[in-house]
């Protein structure tokens, strides 16, 4: 929601802003992307052997990539909300694997680490808000959208915590961040294509300001998450 509150200025940056705001999504994504298939991996090795921890991580992502993409071009190449909300369920499959790790901190007596977490997460999520709301900026959604899209990336950590602290093991927390690394690909292909899409006919869809928002959006998240993972 944090994140999400940047939505009234990004309706005054013009095009180019625009454009930079979206490879700024793209960036924080790439990067999301690598570290939940690396955190999924993790877990897949200290699962039991017949879970086969890395073909079971990679068949999972790709499953949940390829029925995702068609589900989401079902209506032809999503835009605005819709687009919006495939960020937002991307988001919200990864952070149901950062509250099990949560409860699990929690559930093992170790609250110091918990609470490190938390809050290095929040930092990390704030950056995510900004990208769920990019793909609005030329529509007015009402409050309810907001809220709604808010509680689609937000909800499932909560969902998560509930879950690690009741019942953890590694192979559910590799499958639940295989299925969100899954939905991450998939909303980096469509958000990419609707920035290529943006540029008229003849113009080139990577110029300085699509460079510039990539580089940070990575830059971004790569700082943010030094807070986790000290």
């Amino acid at each position: 929601i944090i994140g999400m509150l940047f939505y009234p200025a990004l309706r005054g940056v013009g095009r180019n802003g625009l454009n930079f705001v979206l490879a700024l999504t793209i960036g924080l994504l790439a990067f999301l992307f690598i570290d939940t298939m690396q955190e999924a991996v993790e877990f897949g090795l200290k699962s039991a052997d017949s879970f086969q921890g890395i073909p079971m991580v990679v068949l999972v992502a790709m499953a949940a990539f390829l029925l995702l993409y068609a589900v989401g071009r079902r209506h032809g190449t999503p835009t605005g909300l819709a687009l919006a909300t495939y960020i937002a369920l991307g988001i919200g499959l990864h952070n149901f694997g950062e509250g099990l790790a949560i409860g699990a901190a929690f559930t093992a007596g170790v609250a110091g680490l918990g609470v490190f977490l938390v809050l290095g997460f929040t930092l990390h999520n704030v950056t995510e808000g900004i990208g769920i709301v990019a793909p609005l900026v030329d529509e007015r959604p009402t409050l309810p959208a907001f809220l709604g899209l808010a509680l689609l990336a937000g909800a499932p950590a909560i969902v998560g915590i509930w879950i690690g602290s009741l019942s953890y093991a590694p192979h559910w927390a590799a499958l639940a961040l295989a299925i969100g690394a899954g939905a991450i690909l998939q909303v980096i292909v469509e958000v990419g294509g609707y920035l290529k899409r943006r540029a008229g006919p003849g113009e080139a869809w990577f110029t300085p300001s699509t460079l510039a928002g990539l580089t940070l959006g990575i830059a971004i998240m790569y700082v943010t998450a030094i807070f986790v993972k000290v």
